[in-house]
């Protein structure tokens, strides 16, 4: 078997009080007390607290004893095995676990049973060794067989077995060493916390396989808390529609932002453009005044030159007149004779003004 630091010190090449056998608990688990064949061999002389507390004996650890029944067991028995072990600079600490006949008798039915809690505490990082069917009252031969320097436990006092506080003849011995209790966290406060949502890990393991048998559920229960399970489902579905519709809106809007916002854009551009073009001042008003004047211009008569470019005009002489092109008022002709008559005339004054 591994050694512990309880073993007889031996001087060494590297350390004059280096154990010959090292402490394996924090790569092993912790022996049980039945199991390890290393004593202390020292002599085992009484010890006070304050010499404890100093670090003495320099040849053997302070030998400190746990006990409890460890059910379920949590972060408060860490806890308070983790104080057991740091009350003294140099200490060894050994837990005695109850077995389930003594706990039952005298505290009730547990979860787990004397194996499964057994194995627990050996794998705690704080404990150096345990000890199987540990007494409910500790007696003087006990504390001699394992050489208990000092018990630790919660300064409550524990009232059990015909006893106002099985720890009253420790703690009159000076042997006692209070540890505190760790709020909030307890087997008790566990097992009602199963009890009291005692349908939802039914209807958990149930989803698990386990049977109606193995969770003692009745026939009837069982059919509810399938059903239950298969509504959970349903609901289930609906929220992931729910939280995917969601997600579809909120891209329907980004992408409506977004093509409202382009739309604006574009509506400026065509409105600017429709202004440069078609307001007060724009294109297509300037062209419309340009092709006005061209058509004035094509449509007005050419007027005749006023001097002849060679000749130098004479400043008594008078301009030519000019003719006005108005219209003259004619009545109709009442024959064709009249008609053809009227024509001859027109001819012949143009022939004149020739």
């Amino acid at each position: 078997m591994v050694g512990h630091q309880e073993c007889t010190m031996e001087e060494d090449t590297r350390d004059n009080y280096t154990p010959k056998f090292w402490r394996k608990t924090l790569t092993a688990p912790a022996p049980f007390a039945d199991e390890t064949s290393c004593q202390c061999q020292a002599p085992h002389e009484k010890l006070t607290i304050a010499q404890a507390r100093l670090g003495t004996p320099v040849d053997r650890p302070v030998r400190v004893y746990a006990d409890g029944i460890f059910d379920l067991f949590h972060s408060g028995h860490a806890r308070a095995l983790m104080q057991a072990k740091t009350l003294f600079p140099n200490s060894y600490l050994l837990v005695g676990v109850c077995s389930d006949d003594l706990t039952h008798k005298f505290k009730g039915f547990t979860v787990m049973n004397e194996a499964e809690r057994y194995e627990a505490l050996r794998h705690c990082r704080y404990v150096d060794e345990v000890i199987r069917d540990a007494p409910w009252t500790l007696t003087p031969e006990f504390l001699e067989k394992h050489k208990i320097d000092f018990v630790a436990h919660d300064d409550i006092p524990y009232s059990s077995a015909g006893s106002d506080d099985v720890y009253k003849h420790i703690k009159e011995a000076g042997m006692f060493v209070p540890t505190q209790r760790t709020e909030g966290i307890s087997t008790s406060d566990i097992i009602t916390r199963i009890v009291r949502d005692y349908d939802v890990y039914a209807r958990r393991n149930l989803q698990r396989g386990y049977t109606a048998k193995e969770l003692n559920v009745s026939f009837i229960n069982e059919k509810k808390y399938r059903f239950q399970n298969q509504v959970d489902k349903m609901k289930e579905k609906v929220k992931n529609v729910e939280e995917r519709s969601k997600e579809f809106v909120n891209r329907v809007e980004e992408k409506s932002h977004d093509l409202i916002q382009k739309w604006e854009e574009k509506s400026r551009e065509f409105i600017g453009n429709f202004l440069e073009l078609f307001g007060p001042d724009g294109a297509w008003k300037q062209m419309f005044q340009e092709r006005s004047s061209r058509m004035l211009q094509a449509l007005s008569p050419k007027q005749s030159p006023v001097s002849s470019p060679t000749r130098s005009r004479s400043p008594s002489r008078s301009p030519s007149p000019t003719f006005s092109w108005l219209p003259i008022k004619t009545s109709p002709p009442s024959s064709p004779k009249a008609a053809s008559a009227s024509i001859s005339s027109m001819s012949e004054g143009d022939e004149d003004e020739k």
